[in-house]
């Protein structure tokens, strides 16, 4: 999540459902349920496998959540810590191993940590230069920063949703580092598929009608759910190959993930 004040969020036609690592058997299944169906979420887990792929030392998981991409460390060589604010629960994050904080210093003490993580938190931040300062200062001399960020992301977690970042900005963003990579997640053709993907959805959570003259309206969304599935299945194998293959172009991405060297 980020940096807000804890004001109760506005109503979104759709908020992204919240994130939770495969702990048990049957979040293992809805966790490879949501990377087949959830572009943003595959890419970012793609990218973050690679990243942390035999990591060892301290890793601090800012605006944590609930830390779902934890299991991608070992736990016998990594020491994780997630932090967030007390706000994160009005969205479904809530979690006993994190620190809570105010939104500003981080609790921790300057280069304590190897490594810090922040996915999809940023664009949440109404002024970001002062986490992006805040996550070097707690980084060690030669540390790492990995975050993520969105570009092609509806209006989300509404109203905590203020900015979509260029390459260049985030370059400028994260000049105080010494070393910055910025990656492109997937092309436009998967842009385009997690739209379609959304829409779809939009439209199955539409089945279950929220007022009385709602079921009048439920054997047309019905079939339409129904009609619309080739559409999505064709979607959804662009998109994956935008993601895997780099089919299409990255200069129209689902996001980018910043490599950063303290």
């Amino acid at each position: 999540m980020s940096s807000v004040s804890p004001t109760t969020p506005a109503r979104e036609g759709f908020q992204p459902p919240a994130h939770f690592a495969p702990t048990t058997p049957a979040r293992r299944v809805l966790y490879q349920v949501r990377l087949l169906l959830d572009l943003q979420a595959n890419s970012i887990e793609r990218d973050l496998r690679g990243l942390l792929a035999g990591f060892r030392g301290r890793l601090l998981d800012v605006g944590c959540g609930n830390s779902p991409y934890r299991h991608l460390l070992d736990p016998a060589v990594a020491d994780y810590q997630g932090v967030d604010v007390p706000a994160a629960a009005d969205f479904g994050y809530q979690n006993p191993d994190t620190v809570y904080y105010d939104g500003h210093a981080l609790p921790f003490p300057d280069a304590s940590f190897d490594a810090v993580l922040c996915t999809e938190v940023i664009e949440h931040i109404q002024d970001p230069t002062e986490i992006i300062r805040e996550m070097h200062r707690v980084l060690k001399p030669g540390g790492r920063l990995l975050a993520t960020i969105p570009w092609s992301a509806r209006f989300h977690y509404q109203p905590f949703d203020y900015h979509r970042y260029s390459p260049s900005m985030l370059q400028t963003l994260f000049a105080g580092y010494a070393a910055t990579e910025i990656r492109s997640r997937g092309t436009d053709l998967s842009s385009i598929a997690s739209k379609i993907v959304v829409a779809c959805a939009r439209n199955v959570l539409a089945l279950w009608p929220r007022t009385p003259g709602g079921w009048l309206a439920w054997p047309f969304r019905l079939v339409g759910a129904v009609l619309v599935s080739p559409v999505l299945a064709v979607a959804l194998l662009l998109g994956h190959g935008g993601i895997r293959w780099g089919l299409g172009s990255a200069d129209d991405p689902l996001g980018h993930t910043i490599v950063a060297r303290k």
